[in-house]
């Protein structure tokens, strides 16, 4: 009797600085089962691709199918051809350095590729997502930290050292400590972390970043304030973009996006009052995969991958 064939299955890992996401796909990057867990991102990189490796397994034990790759998307900057990860934010702990695919693909047997979080964000995004066909985006993550990623021309554009539309750590946006060691930084503004700072800064109240939206949304202008600039800030991130890249279109994510009926308007306005030079309104949206951007995007990435390489045959 004929056995008909395994179906493949594409796994997607988001390795971020809070939470590591895990998502099962199909071949046509249908979400078949997901999970997430707490990052252990003091703890090294061993323990956190065990971590992700951990949540994965559940997973594929319950999805019938055969696993023929594994996309990671990671948090700082990476050296995807050596898999590794070359910069690595103070949220991380032994990450900077740390061979991402060799340990990926030694537990698993199947090949693994690596991508900036935000890269893999973006992919996502434009493969089924907000900006669904489109051809020059820029993309932003406003999360733990900031991280930026551009799609020109129909493709990712990574750069020559893969740090290629990294607006949240360019100077430029006061003098603030970023937690990348920099100053002036978007992340100084933006970022969850940041927001919470900031107004800690301002009224001596810790807060979280969602604590203060809520606040702002019941008439607290300090947190209005905070929120006001973390717009300002990005609306210029997308200006600078525009008149370097000529993008047309800015898809916005991360967890500080949930609080988008409050931050739309104040990056709206701001776009408004200093548009780029081209003159050509950038149309801004928000990201419509959620938690499952970065690890989908991931998955189609190393889907991508595997198509363009030639079947190997065995005599």
């Amino acid at each position: 009797m004929h056995t008909p064939p395994l179906r493949p299955l594409f796994a997607g890992i988001d390795i971020g600085g809070t939470t590591t996401q895990v998502v099962l796909c199909s071949d046509d990057l249908t979400v078949l089962d997901r999970a997430e867990t707490a990052t252990p991102a003091r703890e090294g990189g061993e323990a956190m691709i065990g971590t992700a490796l951990d949540t994965l397994a559940p997973l594929l034990a319950r999805t019938p199918g055969r696993l023929v790759g594994v996309g990671i998307g990671a948090a700082g900057v990476v050296d995807s051809a050596s898999g590794r990860i070359l910069v690595a934010s103070d949220s991380f702990h032994g990450w900077a350095g740390f061979a991402v695919t060799a340990a990926v693909e030694e537990a698993l047997g199947v090949p693994a590729y690596l991508d900036n979080d935000v890269n893999a964000f973006l992919y996502g995004e434009v493969h089924g997502g907000a900006v669904h066909g489109e051809t020059d985006v820029l993309g932003m993550t406003l999360g733990t930290g900031v991280g930026g990623a551009l799609w020109t021309n129909g493709a990712l554009y990574a750069g020559p050292h893969g740090a290629a539309g990294e607006i949240g750590h360019i100077p430029g946006f006061g003098d603030l400590p970023c937690s990348c060691g920099g100053r002036g930084h978007l992340e100084t503004l933006a970022s969850g972390r940041s927001i919470a700072a900031r107004y800690a800064d301002r009224t001596g109240l810790r807060r979280t970043a969602r604590e203060v939206a809520e606040a702002a949304a019941g008439g607290d202008e300090d947190a209005r304030a905070v929120y006001r600039a973390a717009g300002a800030g990005i609306a210029r991130a997308i200006v600078i973009t525009a008149g370097v890249a000529d993008i047309t279109t800015a898809v916005v994510g991360g967890g500080v996006s949930r609080a988008w009926p409050l931050l739309e308007p104040f990056i709206q306005s701001a776009l408004a009052a200093d548009p780029p030079v081209s003159g050509h309104p950038v149309r801004l949206v928000r990201a419509a995969l959620a938690s499952d951007a970065v690890p989908v995007g991931a998955a189609a990435r190393v889907r991508g991958e595997l198509a363009t390489k030639p079947e190997t045959t065995t005599v």
